[in-house]
């Protein structure tokens, strides 16, 4: 009856369903592992946003390279700002995906060291981005400002490659180390993305919050790889069953055929 399931049909179907089985189970097993990282990650953001805020040499240093715990962190600094040496990040976009430069201002702290500030997103100036942009000024003499600390971009964390031979005060990535080279100073691991004082009139747009990722749906993934898994065999057991019936049933048809075919003379 299932002599069938010798044939050479049968005997591909079942080895793609035992290689289905395997491929979807360490399908769910990635879906896992990415459902934990993104809960480890929204819980280290949710720390850092809700912790009090601290001054910023007590969290970085020149030459520090920020962590993974420290990122996010709301940090403290006070000085004034030096708008002639800032520059902009080229091909930054806004919470509407609209095209544009980060402003990168050096905030001068009163011990003389230099802590880069993010004070955030501009339009760029038509099509042309050779000319440096106009940018709205921060505010003048002695300020307080916070904002979340952050680690030195690379091309390998951000994709974005570090291209060379730009405009005058353009650059790609935000990094301290060159930035320190640039200005001969001493400037502090990191940067910080601005969220006070909050932007009034004609200021940068700030940068969003960095939010949370959608955990539980890798969660609803993996679940679902399982049950795909689960499901091949039983998928199998049933196009076995039905293949078995519908052969018994053509041979009975058969079988009453011949038995109600007339006998010879």
């Amino acid at each position: 009856m299932y002599r069938f399931l010798f044939t050479r049909q049968w005997v591909i179907l079942a080895l793609i369903s035992l290689l289905l089985i395997p491929t979807m189970i360490r399908l769910g097993i990635w879906q896992k592992h990415r459902y934990e990282e993104r809960s480890a990650r929204n819980e280290l953001v949710a720390q850092a946003l809700g912790a009090k805020p601290v001054p910023v040499e007590q969290v970085t240093v020149p030459g520090h390279a920020v962590t993974r715990k420290e990122r996010y962190h709301t940090v403290s600094a006070t000085g004034t700002f030096d708008t002639a040496d800032e520059v902009v990040v080229r091909r930054r976009t806004n919470s509407d995906d609209e095209v544009g430069y980060h402003v990168l201002t050096p905030f001068v702290l009163t011990d003389g060291k230099v802590l880069l500030v993010n004070r955030g997103w501009i339009p760029s100036d038509g099509p042309s981005q050779t000319a440096f942009p106009k940018i709205p000024a921060p505010p003048a003499g002695k300020v307080t400002v916070q904002g979340r600390l952050m680690p030195d971009e690379t091309t390998a964390a951000s994709g974005i490659k570090d291209l060379k031979g730009l405009p005058d005060r353009q650059v790609m990535l935000i990094n301290s180390e060159e930035q320190a080279r640039r200005l001969g100073k001493q400037v502090l691991g990191g940067y910080i993305e601005q969220t006070a004082p909050e932007p009034k009139g004609d200021t940068p747009e700030q940068i969003s919050d960095p939010g949370k990722e959608d955990a539980p749906l890798n969660y609803a993934y993996m679940i679902q790889w399982w049950l795909f898994a689960a499901g091949v065999p039983y998928g199998f057991f049933v196009l076995v069953r039905r293949e078995a019936r519908a052969r018994a049933e053509a041979a009975a048809e058969q079988e009453t055929a011949a038995e109600a075919e007339p006998a010879a003379v």
